[in-house]
């Protein structure tokens, strides 16, 4: 289960939460399980997050960091993920219909 207050500080402002993530960068990211869809999470340092499970769904990830972030189990179905960075990610069985991952960074993912 997500934590809620990371939950809704990420869904509160992207800046907001890239500072809280700049101030607590050995912060364990808990969103097991997030309901994310359709979100606008375009720039947000994801990176190490726990997004398992998590639907994220149409949700705008364009330049995300999401540099080995724990996506087993989540959709991505109709993301866009356009030049964000997964290097070292695990998408193990992550739903990635219709994703856009155009000139996303992928080295190093698992999927």
């Amino acid at each position: 289960m997500a934590d809620n207050e990371q939950l809704n500080l990420l869904k509160a402002s992207i800046d907001g939460w890239n500072m809280w993530r700049q101030a607590n960068i050995y912060a364990l990211i808990d969103l097991i399980g997030a309901n994310l869809r359709k979100a606008d999470l375009s720039g947000a340092n994801l990176s190490g997050a726990d997004l398992s499970g998590a639907d994220l769904s149409g949700a705008d990830l364009t330049r995300a960091n999401l540099t080995r972030a724990n996506l087993m189990r989540a959709t991505l179905t109709y993301a866009d993920v356009s030049r964000a960075d997964l290097s070292g990610a695990d998408l193990t069985d992550a739903s990635l219909l219709k994703v856009n991952l155009r000139s996303a960074t992928m080295t190093g993912a698992i999927w």
